[in-house]
């Protein structure tokens, strides 16, 4: 979940047309697709993120100042949030008289326990989610222990930036999105879980480094260290997760590209790169695109 709430997951990196010796772009890439009436900027989100970053591009903000309506992954706004809050606590607790814990493999039972500890999570709270909700539990005590934050996150700052005639408009509900690892079979929650675990325990600065690769706009980093994972450890949820969104998100913005106007898309950096990513699908359509 750690490298789901960064950048959701991703399939494999585009290949670069920059030569071999060139740097990689100073900030967070941003995609520009274009018909002939239509404008769209791809812009690829960290939902939480430690206060006081720079990380603006100015193509976004030139295309946030004209745009017509901003797409999010979610609406904007505490409604959403409380609403994503709520479903959490309803579908995410495991029924009366039954434990995580016992759930696990004995070795995934014991690193719960002690990253539970290092990072002051609750163990009976744990002891009583189910194995997704248990990993987000978790995920929010290392966003934390950075200083991060959704109240930092991209999206809070692109929706303040946005004039107040853009429409908000979101691909998912709360609902819907919760259902994605809600609806996941539990031995591939399991394996998520196990690898957001060891990446906790092994590498507890991985949410740092992965932030500072996107705001270096290091694509291949951000792959190879928080989407392959995922891919690995929990295939059928990095399909859930990643692909079949994508594919539903591009239909709609294939929908929205074939009227007129300029658009915003915010989601999370792993949807956005390698070839099952929403830019590569759209350029499969026809449509100019033009980004790392």
């Amino acid at each position: 979940m750690i490298r789901s709430v960064l950048a959701a997951a991703a399939a494999l990196v585009l290949a670069s047309s920059a030569p071999a010796a060139a740097q990689p772009p100073k900030g967070p890439p941003v995609w520009v697709v274009k018909d002939a009436d239509s404008e769209m900027v791809l812009f690829g989100s960290v939902h939480v993120l430690p206060p006081g970053m720079a990380w603006k591009p100015p193509a976004l903000a030139a295309a946030l100042r004209h745009a017509d309506d901003l797409w999010f992954e979610l609406p904007p706004g505490p409604a959403a949030e409380q609403e994503s809050a709520r479903l959490a606590g309803e579908r995410g607790v495991l029924p009366p008289g039954q434990s995580l814990f016992t759930r696990l493999p004995p070795a995934d039972s014991a690193r719960l326990v002690r990253v539970a500890e290092a990072y002051g999570v609750d163990k009976a709270m744990l002891d009583r989610l189910e194995p997704w909700l248990a990993e987000l539990a978790l995920a929010g005590a290392a966003f934390r222990r950075s200083g991060a934050g959704l109240e930092n996150g991209v999206e809070k700052a692109v929706e303040a930036a946005a004039p107040a005639t853009a429409r908000r408009r979101a691909f998912e509900t709360p609902g819907e999105q919760l259902a994605i690892f809600d609806e996941a079979p539990e031995v591939e929650q399991i394996a998520s879980l196990r690898e957001t675990l060891r990446e906790m325990e092994e590498d507890p600065q991985a949410f740092d480094k992965l932030v500072a690769a996107w705001a270096a706009g290091d694509i291949a980093t951000i792959d190879r260290e928080a989407l392959q994972p995922l891919r690995r450890a929990s295939p059928l949820l990095f399909r859930r997760l990643v692909d079949d969104r994508n594919a539903r998100w591009v239909r709609t913005l294939d929908t929205r590209l074939k009227g007129q106007g300029r658009t915003v898309v915010v989601v999370g950096m792993g949807h956005l790169i390698g070839e099952g990513g929403v830019p590569a699908r759209l350029r499969a359509l026809g449509y100019s695109v033009t980004g790392p």
